[in-house]
This record gives C-alpha cells, structure tokens and sequence, in this order.
C-alpha cells in the first residue's frame, strides 16, 4: 500500500508514538485521523498538520466512540485503510504487597484498556475496511497495526498485567490476520522496547540515563520516529503480514 494513499485511524494519535506515525504519513501525502483523549494536544497536532489529518475524541473501550470516529475518517477522507493502534496505559504492582494481593480491577483496568480496547478498534476498523471502497492496485484493502511491547516476552517484577495484556496482542495478531487475510487485510504488531515517550519524559535525569545504558546498541531510548518509521515499511511491504517485530535495540529486560 502507498503512504499516499493512505487513510489512517491512530489511537493514541495525540503523542508519543502515535503522534510521531501521524506525522510520519501525512507527510508522505496520506490522510490521518487522531484518536485521544486529550483533546488539547489531539486538535493542536491535527491543527498544525493540516488539511491532511483530523482529531476525533474516543475512548478506544467504546464502540460507539470508536464507531463514530471511523465515521469521521470515512466521511472526511473517503476511506479507512489503515489502523494503527498506539493507545494504552502502564503501572507496576507487586502481586503481593504489604497489605496483601494486589486488587483485581486493577489487573482488569490495564488489560481492559490495553488488549480489550485494541480488540474493539482491530474489529471496528476491519468492518470498515471490509465494506469499503474496492481493493487497491495491490490487492489491498486494509492494514493493521498493534503496538505490544518486549515486556510481552520479557515481563518484569511487578509487570503482570501490563505484561498480559501485551502479550494477549502478540497471541491475537497471528490468528487476526488470518481470520481478515480473506478480506485482503493485513495485520502486524510492534513490540518496542523502551522509547523516549511523554511517559518516560516524566522521570528524572537519573532513571533516564540508567535506562539508556542497559540497551544494548544503541545505548539510547528508542525515538518515536523509528517506530514511525517501522510502522509505515508494514503499510508499504505488502508481503508483511501475521508477524510480530521487536523494536529494542537487542533489549532483553531483566527481573527488575
């Protein structure tokens, strides 16, 4: 698929490595759609690419949320083609603390928000793909891409649930696009590692730093226009399809 040809959907799409796609494509000549909840920072990144991108606020857990933003896309754009799902939560609890098991709805909170919320975008988006305008030159109709992380196979203390819902993404991606490739939609996942992102700008120099140097090569936090970049070859290599790719720079994460 050609990036300017592209109709993108990204959740997410406000910051960080959603944002940092956002840019990446429309610069390329396609057309983007931003999902968040931020609204400040989603209509200013809309704002300033222009013509070429929109901001719609949706929580990715609501289909109807979900389902008017897709209009949005649709109506605005001509078509869906593209989903890249960027949005998700953190946090780190021990499964047994000083005041006994962790809560349950915590657990349920991230795996929620994270592997159920990408869930519902995968199925929304794939409908209106399916049903759309006919398949490109290529044969096209439709990308998918997920965001996981390495903690999905290298999960640390305290990890557990945001570690599950990672890997429920990296499980899911290999049947999914199975279940769509009758649609000619391809689907893929991208597992970073760790990625100078607004979550990780919050920490101090220090902890920063610390991280930066147990990457292997480079010894640096991963930018979020590499993952961008990644994102955009899946749209482009038509022969990427029902993988999962680690982006960590070698990273394999220790208990703590």
């Amino acid at each position: 698929m050609k990036l300017d040809e592209t109709v993108a959907l990204i959740t997410g799409g406000a910051s960080g490595l959603g944002a940092a796609t956002a840019r990446r494509i429309a610069a390329a000549g396609g057309r983007v759609l931003l999902i968040d909840l931020n609204d400040e920072l989603g209509e200013a990144l809309a704002a300033q690419l222009g013509p070429r991108a929109a901001y719609s606020h949706a929580n990715v857990r609501e289909p109807g949320e979900v389902e008017a933003a897709i209009r949005v896309a649709v109506e605005r754009f001509g078509r869906l083609n593209v989903a890249v799902n960027c949005a998700g939560i953190g946090g780190a609890k021990r499964l047994l603390g000083k005041e006994g098991p962790v809560g349950l709805d915590w657990f349920t909170r991230i795996i929620d928000v994270n592997l159920v919320g990408t869930f519902n975008v995968i199925r929304l988006a794939a409908a209106a793909m399916a049903t759309g305008p006919p398949p490109d030159a290529g044969g096209e109709r439709g990308v998918i891409i997920n965001t996981a992380s390495i903690a999905a196979f290298d999960g640390q203390i305290g990890q557990a649930a945001y570690a599950a819902s990672k890997g429920g993404i990296v499980a899911m991606t290999l049947p999914i696009a199975r279940d769509l490739a009758r649609h000619a939609i391809r689907v893929a996942t991208i597992a970073p590692g760790i990625f100078d992102t607004p979550l990780l700008g919050r920490l101090p120099d220090e902890a920063r730093d610390a991280l930066s140097a147990s990457v292997p090569f480079p010894a640096r936090l991963g930018q979020p226009e590499e993952y961008a970049h990644l994102a955009c070859h899946i749209i482009e290599n038509g022969y990427l399809n029902g993988e999962v790719i680690r982006l960590d720079a070698a990273l394999r994460m220790a208990p703590r």
